[in-house]
């Protein structure tokens, strides 16, 4: 992953650039002086922020999962809500931010809390669609857990909707995915529904 942020190649000669020095090119670009007192470090602390935002491709989250995965006798509804999330849209590199509601309902097999909270956390630092990465969060937990059904909902603010384009401020885009019993049962998932609905 460091290799891939450092360095990237020039169309056309062939020659290899690293990431501040493509940073300079933008600034140059758009009608900076990339000299300047206030920019002179901004193309090294951009590689190291991508770096930070993008780390969940050096994640593995099965082994993120592994070793918190506990046998219970438990059939009951298991929620966490409101997990912060902070990602990068792949279509404009601009951050979408919001929260994160998962549950489950486990057969023979739980896992920590704070487990889901890093499942979240490492799509969520990737390049990404919401839709996606809802779908990707729900799929790791099925497989993991193997239980009756697994829930995510994820209500986040996109700046590339807020900053550009468009520009509605106050937009929340929701996105779901329901595997097993959630699909399957309407009651079950209404009943995830009005849990994380708004404490008022």
């Amino acid at each position: 992953m460091d290799q891939i942020l450092e360095t990237l190649t020039k169309p056309g000669d062939g020659k290899v650039l690293s990431v501040p020095e493509i940073v300079k090119h933008l600034l140059n670009a758009v009608g900076e002086d990339p000299g300047r007192e206030g920019l002179q470090r901004t193309p090294e602390r951009f590689a190291d922020a991508m770096a930070y935002f993008t780390q969940g491709y050096g994640e593995d989250p099965k082994s993120v999962i592994n070793g918190a995965i506990f046998t219970e006798k438990n059939d009951e509804m298991v929620l966490l809500k409101d997990i912060d999330l902070y990602s990068l849209c792949e279509h404009h590199l601009l951050p979408f931010f919001g929260k994160c509601h998962i549950a489950y309902i486990p057969k023979n097999k739980i896992i920590g809390l704070s487990k889901l909270a890093r499942v979240v956390e490492v799509f969520s630092r990737r390049l990404q669609v919401q839709e996606r990465l809802t779908q990707q969060i729900a799929e790791t937990l099925q497989e993991a857990l193997d239980p009756i059904g697994v829930a995510v909902v994820i209500e986040a603010q996109h700046l590339c909707m807020i900053m550009r384009g468009i520009q509605k401020q106050n937009s929340i885009a929701v996105t779901s995915a329901m595997l097993g019993i959630f699909r399957r049962n309407a009651a079950t998932r209404a009943e995830f529904l009005n849990l994380i609905k708004p404490n008022k």
